[in-house]
């Protein structure tokens, strides 16, 4: 079953990625698979979103892990851990 989400980058990531917004359409059935989809594009996306990388993840504006469960028309948030001052 094919998804429709959308998808915000924020902080570094959208820097990184030049954009802080996109449509996508996608066969990922958790918010795992989906980083992994993104990641496999190569390029700026692998760096910003790689494994090694500390990146947090919102679904629908909740935090979540990447186990979570994408549900059709749903947005996926990235952003880097924040830090205070």
């Amino acid at each position: 079953m094919t998804r429709s989400i959308q998808l915000r980058y924020f902080a570094s990531i959208r820097e990184s990625l030049g954009t802080g917004s996109e449509a996508l359409q996608t066969t990922a059935t958790t918010v795992g698979e989906l980083r992994d989809e993104l990641i496999a594009r190569g390029g700026s996306y692998a760096e910003a979103l790689a494994r090694g990388r500390a990146v947090r993840v919102s679904l629908n504006q909740t935090m979540s892990d990447e186990s979570a469960a994408l549900p059709d028309r749903a947005e996926v948030a990235f952003f880097p851990p924040v830090t205070g001052g």
